[in-house]
């Protein structure tokens, strides 16, 4: 198990991204959380197998419908604390 750290960015606010976001790391049985940053990205730490990584990050940049992703950047994560994938309040 591994964990990873995406920072969005694009038209990837008010889009629905962070909620998108949580169902398809859920669906992934991925752990960790999603917040939008100040900034106007969106920034994921995830936590599972490299596999379902592999596949949250592919599909981070495609995004719902309504986003337009610029760019998604990764590195190595610390693990976030056990539990599900959840949406943060804004940093």
């Amino acid at each position: 198990m591994i964990a990873r750290r995406y920072l969005v960015t694009g038209r990837v606010q008010g889009v629905g991204y962070r909620d998108w976001t949580a169902h398809r790391a859920r669906a992934l049985e991925l752990t960790g959380w999603v917040r939008n940053r100040s900034d106007g990205s969106v920034e994921i730490v995830a936590h599972g197998n490299q596999d379902a990584l592999d596949r949250l990050a592919q599909s981070l940049v495609q995004g719902p419908p309504a986003a337009q992703v610029r760019s998604v950047r990764s590195e190595d994560a610390q693990a976030p604390e056990a539990g599900e994938f959840f949406v943060r309040p804004t940093l």
